[in-house]
Order: C-alpha cells, then structure tokens, then sequence
C-alpha cells in the first residue's frame, strides 16, 4: 500500500494538492494499491493508523520539503520517495545550498545572508539584486532590488517568511532547469515568462509562460548543463529525483539558482515536461519515482 503524501501546511499547500492529486491518479491509473492523504498541521497521527509500506512524498515546501516528513519516516522505517532527511533539509536552505556548492567549486553568483536581528551593515554585491527567503520554494517572497532604497521594502518581505534572507546578484538572462531522475539527467526546459521573472503566477497558473523542451542549447551546452545538475544533486546528497534551476546570462554562463527535492508535478510542471521529451508518460514517470 502506497500513500500519497500532498497538502501539508506550507506556503504551497495549494499546488501541491494539484501534485499530489495527479500522481495519485496516475497510480490508481497503473492498478497500484494507494491511498491520497492530505496532511495538516495536526493530523500526522492518523497517518501513523493506517497501513501502508511505502510513502510517495508529493509535499512541498516546509514539512514536506524540509526534512521533516522524512524524519518521521525515517523513524518508523517507511521508505519514502526522493532524497532522505538530511538532504531535504540541506536543499530547503538556499543559503547552505549555496554554500555546499560553493565548496564543490560549482558556478554561482556572489550573495550574502541579511539576518531580521542582525542585519549587514554594506553589502559588497552589485546591483541588482535578487532577494529572497532562505526556506521558501515557488518564488514565494522573492523581490528584485534595482537601487539600495528598495532593499528594505524587499527584506522586509523576505523576513514575513524567515529571519534570513539572501541577498544574491541578479543575474540577466534566461531561465532554464535539469529533472534528475534516478541518477540520469533528462533533457532541459527554457522557461519563458512573460513577466520581468518567473514568479508563483508564472509557474503553476499563467497559460502565457512558454516552455522549450528540449531547450533551445547546442548538444555541447545541453550537456555541460546536465553535468553541472548532476554535480550540484550529488554535492547536495540528494537522490532520487529532483530539479535543479539556472540562469544562463547573455555570455552563455550557466549560474546555479536552486535544487527543488520535490518538484510540482501539476499540469505546468517542468519534470513531467522533461520527462515527456525523454519519452516517458506522465505514468511512467510516476512510477519511475516511486521505484526508484
């Protein structure tokens, strides 16, 4: 018995009831024993009262992102879908994200951390700047600043969410993203907003956002794009499948944005999308997922 984990208690409640709602389906689809719980803040317990081998986590952002479920999980002895507890926590923080790859010498643009109580005193990073919660997905709470007076207005807003907020060189270019799936890298997607950058609108609701799948790169970028993703998944610890974001600047730099261990997966989601172009259905690609 499977159970679908979707809802949650996160800013992205509502998308990922669409998520999990479409994985759900495409198991029931597949004749696979399952089971569609929405999970709320005080409801955990009676998840723990129903029988089931194996979880298919379709949660996003905190409490299901974050390492949370997955430690309960952990602790019971349920396997589950995507990476483990640490890894999901590591991915959920922008700031440490950015750090490990950091390490691993991989190509990121110069930011700091703005704490609510202890804020930096000068910022050394050109204009503009992109900033941003440290533990929100979706581009929830993410502000671009062109001048130093609009910095507090956009902390302000980051720190609704955190008490820290990252403060990044906006880096002008295109959008693109790499699926991982089972330690392969499908095929890139070009994002085309039709807003200054791909916020929450953008992603999951405007039928005006255009998609290139595969993207518009040369095979030798598409792969140096895929091994730089798969670079960053494994830095991170994470596994299974996931997403991991970039901007590609006007000089075909490729810097990293983000890692998304649980990835939408609704009708405008990027890994279905991928997968698609790989030549798998939405089915197989859930079930992909679910044995891997």
């Amino acid at each position: 018995m499977i159970a679908v984990l979707m809802g949650g208690y996160s800013a992205e409640r509502e998308i990922s009831l669409l998520s999990g709602k479409a994985v759900y389906e495409a198991l029931v689809a597949n004749k696979v024993n399952c089971f569609a719980f929405d999970l709320t803040a005080d409801n955990i317990e009676s998840l723990w009262n129903k029988k089931f081998d194996k979880a298919f986590i379709a949660l996003h952002g905190r409490g299901g992102e974050d390492g949370h479920i997955q430690s309960l999980l952990e602790g019971r002895g349920i396997p589950f879908t995507g990476s483990d507890s640490a890894a999901s926590a590591l991915c959920m923080n922008k700031a440490i994200t950015k750090e490990t790859w950091q390490q691993h010498l991989l190509p990121l643009s110069p930011s700091i951390v703005a704490n609510k109580k202890n804020p930096p005193e000068s910022i050394n990073i050109p204009l503009p700047w992109a900033v941003k919660p440290i533990l929100e997905g979706s581009s929830i709470g993410i502000s671009k600043v062109t001048n130093r007076g609009m910095l507090n207005k956009a902390l302000n807003l980051a720190w609704q969410y955190d008490d820290d907020a990252l403060i990044e060189h906006w880096i002008e270019g295109a959008e693109y993203t790499v699926a991982i799936l089972n330690g392969e890298a499908l095929p890139s997607v070009k994002i085309i907003a039709d807003v200054e950058f791909y916020d929450y609108d953008s992603k999951y609701f405007s039928d005006k956002t255009e998609y290139l799948c595969p993207a518009d790169l040369t095979d030798e970028e598409e792969t140096y794009l895929q091994t730089i993703a798969m670079e960053a998944f494994r830095a991170t610890g994470a596994s299974g499948w996931g997403r991991v974001d970039f901007i590609i600047d006007k000089d075909k730099t490729p810097y990293l944005l983000e890692i998304n261990t649980v990835p939408g997966m609704t009708s405008h989601s990027l890994v279905p999308m991928a997968a698609k172009a790989a030549g798998m259905t939405f089915e197989q690609l859930v079930l992909s997922i679910l044995h891997g």
